[in-house]
């Protein structure tokens, strides 16, 4: 049986790695009017989850939903690339 590896995305919130499609920067994707369209597109179909309410630093798409995190983008690299970021 495979092992299911889950990444912390902050405030207590998870995603399955295996759902996971991309992680963005927030800063570096937010200039072009396409992902200002896909983030309004998820919020308009409830599929738009806001793991935090400070400032958003990264977005996180997956298969089913659309996730915002106030961790930055290399600290969720280093979280899967040890593990998932649990202790």
């Amino acid at each position: 049986m495979d092992k299911i590896i889950y990444l912390h995305i902050g405030n207590g919130y998870s995603v399955d790695v295996r759902e996971i499609i991309g992680i963005f920067d927030m800063d570096n994707t937010t200039v072009t009017g396409t992902t200002k369209k896909l983030l309004d597109k998820a919020q308009k179909e409830k599929r738009l989850f806001l793991a935090t309410y400070e400032l958003p630093k990264t977005f996180i798409i997956t298969k089913k939903r659309v996730y915002i995190s106030q961790l930055a983008a290399s600290t969720l690299k280093k979280r899967l690339a040890n593990g998932g970021g649990f202790i």
